[in-house]
């Protein structure tokens, strides 16, 4: 039987490492904000493509629809987004950005900035960073035969 490889030569590990501390470094101005991490991601999501269903928003962000279903409750409870059955499939939920969920995107535009200050890497090594783990996601995700 073969040891298995300490936690810090796991690059499992390490990513995860990485995205905790990432959301870490978030948390103080969402908490000023007053949505969570998650909450954030629904609202970029229909920052990108205001309308969309649970489902579409659930697929955008690689989790099941389950788990956006409440987060999408508490963000319409806030007052940042509305929920209602798509007219032509009773099935769906479309959910659209009130005002103060748009106006939200201005005063989320700083979180990005606070990761690269924090991390003292040059833009360029970010960006190679970025286009890796987006390169190891995507070969991830893609099912094998």
């Amino acid at each position: 039987m073969s040891a298995a490889l300490p936690l810090d030569y796991q690059l499992c590990f390490s990513l995860y490492a990485a995205s905790m501390a990432i959301t870490r470094t978030y948390k103080p101005m969402l908490d000023r904000l007053g949505i969570t991490y998650p909450q954030y991601l629904v609202l970029h999501a229909l920052w990108e493509e205001d309308g969309r269903t649970v489902g579409a928003i659930a697929d955008r962000l690689a989790l099941e629809s389950s788990t956006v279903t409440p987060l999408v409750k508490r963000l319409e409870a806030a007052g940042f987004v509305t929920r209602a059955r798509n007219p032509e499939d009773e099935r769906q939920v479309q959910v659209r950005l009130t005002e103060r969920g748009r106006a939200m995107r201005e005063e989320c535009g700083c979180l990005g900035e606070e990761v690269f200050t924090r991390s003292g890497m040059s833009v360029e090594r970010l960006h190679t960073l970025h286009r890796e783990a987006q390169a190891l996601w995507n070969a991830l995700r893609e099912p094998k035969d």
